[in-house]
């Protein structure tokens, strides 16, 4: 992904509603499952990490990126912003 790319996303992300909430539940394998099918229909989302969950936001990033097959767009505060292209229907046109 190039900066272009990921500042077109950024820029989305920024009106966007987080649609996950993850606490001390921690990362669980429904969640992930949840994720990975939230992808799949918006492309982008936005995930709040609460200030009882254990795990650091950028630890979990790396994590459901790996286990989801997405990219990282950015990770601020206890906000992190996920990106994979749908295999089915695509919505967000990346610029060059």
């Amino acid at each position: 992904m190039t900066s272009k790319q990921r500042a077109y996303l950024k820029g989305i992300a920024m009106v966007t509603e987080p649609i996950f909430q993850i606490g001390k539940g921690r990362l669980t394998p429904e969640i992930t499952e949840a994720v990975d099918e939230a992808l799949e229909a918006r492309e982008l989302i936005k995930i709040t990490v609460l200030n009882n969950c254990l795990e650091e936001p950028a630890e979990l990033a790396r994590v459901l990126s790996e286990r989801t097959k997405s990219e990282i767009v950015q990770v601020i505060g206890k906000k992190i912003v996920l990106y994979r292209e749908s295999k089915k229907k695509k919505k967000i046109e990346l610029p060059k």
